[in-house]
């Protein structure tokens, strides 16, 4: 398996574009988005846990019920969520898309990200569809990947080249997510296309096996989205047999899928909010995966060890404390904790108890863009990572006027 260039178009027969239609107002903002492949695809998905749910995804899960979808229609600036005629304007975008590309409505894959609570108007969608559509080509899935941010940084896409049953098949993936980030399932946004063929079945067990171990071991700021979505379109074009059960062929797709996640899921929390920090916890020894995906996900939603690797402040006390409150099953008196970055390592606490350590060298280490927190529990073999972000002063002046 290697990285390649491409993103979502990396996979045969997908092409993408993206474009400001003018549901934001800055005009250098681009604010829809389009995916689409040659021929009808096999298709999945996984959504927020959040009760309340955005338009689209209600439209989206009842379109892709027969595990079938061609096209993904994507804006950003407005979340299409709490909105009375929500509904009528998400199927409406299916069928814009629909016409336009002489497709399916019912195929058609809406999502929708931004404000949430104000009204949606198809008139700019409606407006930006011929450019959107004549625009699709291999080359354009980075405009795919810019209409969909919001408060994001960074553009965010990967794409990788893998071996199924001796064919050559792509992956690839764009998404959007920097606030409103927390399991469980916040992933914001994710689309992912690939050329193996594989059955619904398979599919849709490839993509909620991994997103426990991936996109739900993810948090920002402890808030769930309304509209978080990941959906997978595999169109089988790469030629290889149809994966159609648990075999070898089946465990390399599963590889690049965790690839392609795992890729995606540092993007995310490397680009949370105000974040100048990509923060990751990686857990061993723990007596259970569900003790080591616990401990994790507490250490990384700490907000006080979220402002200590703002601050380079080596403070594994509050590492200690997070686990302390996880509800994990842990022996308190068997962790160690260490800091680690490009900068070397640091041991902080042995056995429960803190170690002598140079201050000045911690800080050196904790001052780098990419900070992994080690937590050994010296109790089991089960291991587990989360992945999240520092917590800065830029996080509360982005979400203090958000709306306004």
């Amino acid at each position: 398996m290697e990285l390649i260039k491409g993103g979502v178009c990396a996979a045969k027969g997908f092409t993408a574009n993206g474009v400001h239609c003018g549901i934001r107002h800055n005009r250098k903002k681009r604010d829809l988005a389009l995916i689409f492949s040659e021929v009808p695809a096999t298709a999945a998905a996984v959504y927020t846990t959040n009760l309340v749910k955005g338009a689209p995804l209600l439209v989206t899960k009842a379109h892709i019920a027969n595990g079938v979808a061609q096209a993904v229609i994507c804006n950003s600036g407005n979340a299409n969520t709490c909105n009375a005629n929500g509904v009528e304007i998400a199927e409406k975008m299916s069928a814009l898309v629909a016409e336009k590309l002489n497709i399916k409505a019912e195929d058609v894959v809406v999502a929708s990200t931004g404000v949430i609570g104000q009204p949606l108007n198809i008139t700019p969608i409606e407006n930006g569809m011929d450019a959107l559509a004549d625009g699709l080509s291999v080359d354009s899935g980075t405009n795919a990947a810019e209409a969909i941010m919001t408060t994001d940084l960074a553009v965010k896409e990967v794409a990788v080249e893998f071996t199924v049953g001796g064919k050559v098949c792509r992956m690839g993936g764009i998404a959007k997510g920097s606030g409103m980030i927390h399991p469980n399932m916040a992933t914001m946004l994710v689309f992912i296309t690939t050329d193996a063929k594989i059955s619904s079945e398979m599919l849709n067990k490839a993509l909620k096996s991994d997103i426990q171990e991936t996109f739900n071991m993810i948090s920002i700021d402890g808030d769930t989205s309304t509209n978080d979505m990941v959906t997978v379109l595999a169109n089988g074009m790469a030629g290889n047999e149809e994966i159609t059960e648990d075999n070898e062929d089946f465990k390399e797709f599963m590889k690049a899928l965790n690839s392609v996640n795992v890729a995606l899921c540092r993007m995310i929390a490397g680009d949370g909010e105000g974040a100048s920090k990509l923060l990751e916890c990686s857990v061993t020894g723990a007596k259970t995966l569900k003790d080591a995906k616990t401990v994790a996900k507490s250490v990384i939603c700490s907000s006080l060890l979220k402002a200590a690797m703002f601050g380079a402040d080596a403070n594994w006390g509050r590492v200690l404390c997070a686990i302390g409150y996880s509800g994990a099953d842990v022996d308190v008196n068997k962790i160690d904790v260490a800091f680690k970055s490009i900068k070397g390592i640091i041991p902080v606490c042995k056995n429960g108890s803190g170690v002598e350590f140079s201050e000045e060298k911690a800080k050196e280490i904790l001052l780098e863009k990419e900070i992994i927190i080690m937590v050994d529990l010296n109790d089991g073999e089960y291991s587990s990572k989360a992945w999240g972000c520092d917590l800065t002063y830029d996080y509360v002046k982005i979400n203090g006027d958000y709306r306004t």
